[in-house]
């Protein structure tokens, strides 16, 4: 199954890791600085005309490792990939 993150970007929803809010997880400077790094390294991928709401973490190793930014918010893009209904039965 393939998750939509905005303007035509598609990722499976295998490959995802984490979906994190930008407001609530930019407070921690370790975040900024793993941001700051993956854009450095050039493995950031932009799917947001404007300010990303969410970043997307996907990758099955630490070489192919990308992070997603996306002006969908986190909640919307949880539900689409069904990963809430296995939160709530935890």
């Amino acid at each position: 199954m393939y998750l939509h993150l905005g303007q035509d970007v598609l990722v499976k929803t295998s490959d995802v890791i984490g979906i994190f809010d930008m407001d609530n997880t930019t407070v921690s400077k370790h975040t900024r600085a793993f941001l700051a790094a993956a854009e450095k390294a050039g493995r950031v991928v932009s799917a947001a005309d404007d300010l990303p709401k969410t970043f997307i973490l996907c990758g099955r190793s630490r070489a192919d490792c990308r992070v997603y930014l996306s002006q969908i918010s986190s909640a919307t893009l949880r539900k689409r990939t069904g990963f809430i209904e296995n939160i709530s039965n935890v």
